[in-house]
């Protein structure tokens, strides 16, 4: 009987690229971990809060995530939001049939820890798994947060940079002529611009945000794109497939949407996890200085200088290295896996 043969269906370039990146273990394994801590991140309220989850009190059930209640409620004295670390509180949920379900780390990033053994900051325990900072607030929490923190402005400041760039250098690398000329001038002189006294300038008059911090990052931080972005348009636009729609009567848009843009995004995808670190180091070097975020919002910058005030809590200064390190680790792990995927030289052999 002679053999047959089975021919596979075409694997596009997308899928090709992607059994590529698979097959790199150490950017594949990275992608799972940066990607099931971001998850774990956005759950910080669950894993980590100084509310309970449940609770059940006379009868009677509470969501305390969802809905603040006076501690009168729970047979206390004043009208006031709960104390749920408090001890008459903890021992009024635990009297009979109430119970009350706490976060895996009963924290929250702004909860101080009144009833410490030992003053602040205080060295791992085990009430505070990672110790506490110089304010009394559980370490824990706070790099929990300041992970979520940075990853989320890390990502806005990458998609509003994409976007940026990829339009400035589209523009320039496919009409060309005096427009690439009047951008590449208009570039340099941007660029050229002192971007650290900028934001000293606009902490000092206006109130510090995550919204302004972004945005002036943001008018910065496209340039070093657009310039892969216009190299493959001036490349791509006097190819075959571009003459041919040109002939066609396709419109500019349509030219550059369809046909040129598709193709030049190579620079795009492999890029992203490195800019993901830029803008994670720029914000932490920002909070270290107190240009960042607003007083009280957790920031990987702010334990670094705690750290670096109090040189005896080495517990503060080495479990925000190791998570930003870990961060950075991932992320380049990513981004080199990412260029051996896109890269046409390795996917020929």
């Amino acid at each position: 009987m002679p053999p047959t043969f089975v021919h596979s269906p075409s694997v596009s370039p997308a899928r090709r690229a992607w059994q590529r990146f698979r097959r790199n273990r150490l950017g594949f394994v990275s992608l799972v971990a940066f990607v099931a801590l971001v998850l774990l991140s956005l759950m910080a309220e669950v894993l980590s809060n100084d509310k309970p989850l449940l609770v059940r009190y006379e009868g009677h059930y509470y969501f305390p995530l969802v809905q603040e209640h006076p501690e009168t409620v729970f047979g206390g004295d004043f009208d006031t939001p709960t104390d749920y670390l408090d001890p008459f509180i903890r021992g009024q949920l635990t009297r009979g049939d109430n119970f009350a379900i706490y976060p895996p780390n009963p924290y929250g990033p702004n909860t101080l820890n009144y009833f410490a053994r030992e003053p602040n900051p205080s060295g791992p325990s085990r009430d505070n798994w990672l110790g506490t900072d110089d304010r009394g607030r559980d370490l824990l929490a706070q790099l929990i947060y300041g992970f979520r923190v940075s990853v989320l402005f890390a990502l806005a400041l990458t998609a509003v940079g994409v976007l940026l760039g990829v339009a400035a250098g589209a523009l320039q690398g496919y009409f060309g002529g005096k427009t690439d000329l009047a951008f590449q001038r208009f570039i340099e002189v941007w660029g050229a611009m002192p971007e650290l006294y900028l934001l000293i300038i606009f902490s000092a008059v206006f109130a510090p945000s995550v919204a302004l911090l972004l945005v002036l990052l943001s008018l910065f931080g496209w340039m070093g794109l657009s310039d892969y972005v216009r190299a493959e348009f001036l490349r791509n636009r006097q190819l075959d497939y571009v003459r041919a729609a040109r002939a066609m009567g396709l419109t500019h848009g349509q030219i550059i949407w369809r046909h040129i843009l598709p193709n030049s995004l190579t620079p795009v995808v492999t890029f992203l996890p490195f800019r993901m670190s830029g803008a994670i180091l720029a914000l932490t070097s920002l909070d270290f200085l107190g240009l960042g975020v607003p007083p009280g919002t957790p920031s990987l910058g702010e334990l670094l200088s705690q750290g670096k005030n109090n040189i005896d809590a080495w517990w503060i200064s080495l479990s925000t290295f190791g998570v930003l390190v870990l961060t950075l680790l991932l992320l380049t792990f990513m981004g080199d896996a990412l260029r051996d995927a896109l890269d046409p030289r390795k996917a020929e052999r």
